[in-house]
């Protein structure tokens, strides 16, 4: 026991001395809770909100109607564009062109058809299509109810069934893309904030030569890593305690109430994250541990080990994608906290079994990694880079 606490001390104090790479750890911890704020703020103002939009308007004395409509929803011809924004709405290049025989075809109650020419792969102008589309839907919508009207038939016929939703889901569920956010960032931090000091304690002290006086020493392998080990996690935990904890405040200036969500991230809610992501710090820094020491040189093993950041990445995203989920995802480390912490957020009930199964299998994994680690640095092709 004492000699693991002389190794941990020492772990501390060569993780702690470089305070630049300590920053750098805590990157994600400090920026994530910024782009939380940013982002929402950015997807609550575009789902609410409906600014002006100008577009290029050919035959508009065709349909004065139509245009009156598209005016009363904050859609106007490009010669009304402001000067200040006019360069925008130019480049953008929104047309719309009406036909000769508008009026024509109207009186006739034959079919219209009206172009909309814009570069449909063009992100910015997504919302403003949507809503430049939606606007002539119900124009069109509200000239066939009164031809029908006119004939002396209900609108209604074309509607016999009408369906009411009934949304089941908490308030909370409303903010989902809070929660992915959240969570997304809560597991790439908890692999981050400690890979600089699991490559340096291994790769770097191999480099420096620390590593082979400290094995030269009478203590264990398994003492060395799980010292090591400790240390990172540390580092990694921290990372998450920080991203949590400052989300909470970041969070707080968003006014969710505008698309009727909540978002509460309590002191109850952030101890039981801390808790769930427990396992998986540990798992983060024993797995970049044991990359780093097959690598043969401090360089490849942060090109090496910076790939690992992928996976908290890209297996909640994978998630979103699969409809009918296997039960076997609910105990493997990333996929199980990813699927507990989407529940947590949307109010669902902890599945305990769910909790305690993903929780022993990261820890099993962890473990074994650890004993693979700590029984391959007593061979010299480990410990001098010869493998």
């Amino acid at each position: 026991m004492i000699q693991f606490k002389a190794l941990l001390i020492k772990e501390f104090k060569e993780a702690f001395r470089d305070k630049r790479a300590l920053m750098v750890a805590m990157t994600m911890a400090m920026l994530a809770p910024v782009m939380i704020l940013v982002l929402s703020k950015t997807m609550i103002k575009e789902m609410v909100a409906t600014p002006p939009i100008y577009l290029n308007v050919t035959g508009e004395s065709f349909a004065p109607k139509l245009i009156k409509q598209l005016k009363q929803n904050n859609i106007y011809p490009l010669s009304d564009v402001p000067e200040d924004i006019k360069n925008l709405w130019t480049e953008r290049n929104i047309e719309l062109i009406i036909p000769e025989n508008f009026a024509e075809y109207m009186e006739e109650g034959r079919v219209i058809t009206i172009n909309l020419r814009a570069d449909f792969s063009e992100k910015a102008l997504n919302a403003p299509i949507r809503r430049i589309k939606n606007q002539i839907n119900q124009y069109a919508q509200s000239i066939g109810a009164k031809r029908l009207i006119v004939r002396g038939i209900d609108p209604r016929i074309l509607r016999p069934i009408q369906i009411n939703d009934q949304d089941t889901a908490q308030p909370s569920s409303n903010a989902m893309f809070i929660s992915l956010m959240l969570g997304l960032y809560v597991l790439m931090a908890a692999f981050m904030s400690g890979l600089s000091v699991a490559i340096d304690s291994s790769a770097g002290e191999r480099e420096r030569n620390v590593l082979e006086m400290l094995l030269c020493q009478p203590v264990s392998t398994f003492k060395i890593v799980a010292a090591k080990l400790c240390c990172a996690s540390t580092i990694s935990i921290i990372g998450v305690t920080l991203t949590l904890v400052l989300t909470s405040f970041s969070v707080s200036f968003v006014d969710l109430t505008k698309i009727g969500a909540t978002f509460n991230l309590d002191l109850l809610m952030v101890l039981f994250l801390i808790l769930l992501l427990l396992p998986i710090s540990f798992f983060a820094s024993a797995l970049q541990l044991f990359v780093s020491f097959q690598a043969k040189s401090f360089k490849e093993a942060q090109s090496t080990v910076s790939m690992i950041i992928m996976l908290p990445a890209m297996i909640p995203v994978a998630l979103m994608f699969i409809d009918d989920k296997p039960q076997w995802l609910d105990w493997l480390p990333v996929s199980g906290q990813s699927l507990l912490m989407d529940d947590l957020f949307k109010g669902i009930p902890i599945n305990w079994a769910a909790f305690t199964g993903t929780a022993l299998v990261t820890v099993g994994l962890t473990a074994a990694l650890v004993i693979i680690l700590s029984l391959r640095l007593k061979s010299e092709k480990v410990v001098l880079a010869l493998s």
